[in-house]
């Protein structure tokens, strides 16, 4: 089919948890995890597993401690608003043997976004300013809660806002561009044929020789639809 394919190429791989009861019980459909693999995958960056837990601060060390075992890189989206349900930070902090520190800039930018409002800053606010001592910040252009960069032994873990288009903004602004400066990077390619005429089983036992030839780090996936396999 006219690709070269390299036999050892090892990918760092990313691990994706969505906290929030919500998802969980289907008030809100995650949309989050599978907009985040895809902008990895874009810059050589393979996401193995994704889980959603639920606003439980034991939950939230378990999926972290099951990302860090398995990955080079774990983001979390949620958990990390105003109200008491938001337990990501204190989670983290937790998980890294830290204590909480209260961010003066994040404070200042809440209070300038709310003055222009002409709405007041309220306790919970407060607490949103509450961070993991270790954390790096990450500006939000869309909305008050900063996301958190955190290195430990060799690997990354993020945390941002589970609102999508804080979420979106974060990535794009922050942290995609310092992803990208990450040694040993190769790009993922995908390519999608669409046949018709043949369902998955066929196709698969027609393409059956030249599946077995190919390097561990080559895939095909059969997505079956309506008169059409992908």
């Amino acid at each position: 089919m006219g690709f070269r394919f390299k036999r050892n190429t090892i990918y760092m791989k990313a691990f994706v948890v969505t906290v929030g009861d919500e998802i969980l019980i289907g008030q809100t459909v995650d949309t989050n995890s599978g907009w985040i693999g895809h902008e990895l995958s874009l810059i050589g960056i393979k996401v193995v597993k994704g889980v959603s837990c639920a606003d439980d601060h034991e939950e939230i060390i378990k999926s972290i401690r099951e990302g860090m075992d398995q990955a080079d890189l774990v983001i979390l989206t949620g958990g990390l608003g105003p109200t008491k349900d938001d337990i990501t930070k204190k989670a983290i902090a937790d998980y890294f043997g830290v204590g909480m520190v209260f961010s003066e800039e994040t404070f200042e930018r809440i209070s300038r976004i709310f003055t222009k409002l002409g709405r007041s800053v309220t306790a919970g606010h407060r607490y949103q300013c509450e961070m993991p001592e270790n954390a790096q910040l990450l500006r939000n252009s869309m909305g008050t809660a900063p996301g958190m960069l955190f290195r430990h032994k060799g690997k990354i873990l993020l945390s941002m806002p589970g609102v999508p288009y804080e979420m979106m903004a974060i990535m794009r602004e922050e942290v995609l561009p310092l992803l990208k400066k990450e040694q040993g990077l190769i790009a993922i390619l995908h390519h999608t044929w669409i046949t018709a005429g043949l369902g998955e089983s066929e196709i698969a036992q027609k393409l059956e020789n030249f599946e077995n030839n190919l390097p561990a780090t080559v895939k095909l996936a059969y997505l079956p639809g309506l008169s059409q396999v992908r």
